[in-house]
């Protein structure tokens, strides 16, 4: 399965450098020397990329790819989801810590095992994460902290959702 690992935001210079949103928690891994992925373009072709460098700037990386070899090149990739794959993913050693791949798809269900929905990403923000659960009256944002969400059961294919009052009340 491929995950989003990177967005190109824009061409960087006049040699095909890319600067690159990170949609990852390990760019070290994902974005080295020879690392190859998936592109894919806003017209929804895709194409091979590999590392040839990459370096932080401004909050980014700046990335070079060895297909990319001119602005132009580059300028045409603006807006490209950046694809790695998870079978790349070293197991995560802490129970508590999971990748958003594992969680998309998830059954949501309350305490009692009423199903209230489906876990459809995960929102990384200052405040923390979320889990976006698709539902029959549209989408829920729940706080993705143990005292909400006291049960993942990834294997079982279900997080269980003890929600405070009001949280989960429709518009």
């Amino acid at each position: 399965m491929d995950v989003v690992v990177g967005r190109v935001a824009k061409a960087h210079g006049i040699t095909g450098e890319l600067a690159v949103d990170v949609r990852t928690d390990s760019p070290e891994m994902r974005f080295a020397i020879g690392a190859k992925m998936q592109a894919k373009l806003r017209d929804g072709t895709s194409r091979s990329l590999t590392v040839t460098a990459a370096r932080p700037h401004a909050g980014r990386l700046l990335v070079r790819f060895e297909e990319v070899a001119t602005r132009d090149v580059a300028e045409a990739l603006r807006g490209t989801l950046l694809l790695g794959s998870t079978d790349d993913l070293p197991p995560t050693e802490d129970p508590d810590e999971f990748y958003d791949h594992e969680l998309e798809g998830l059954t949501a269900e309350l305490l009692d095992g009423t199903k209230i929905g489906t876990v459809k990403e995960i929102v990384h923000g200052p405040g923390g994460e979320l889990l976006v659960i698709i539902r029959d009256r549209g989408e829920a944002l729940v706080p993705f902290v143990r005292e909400i969400v006291p049960t993942v059961d990834v294997r079982g294919g279900r997080v269980v959702i003890d929600p405070p009052e009001g949280l989960l009340d429709a518009d």
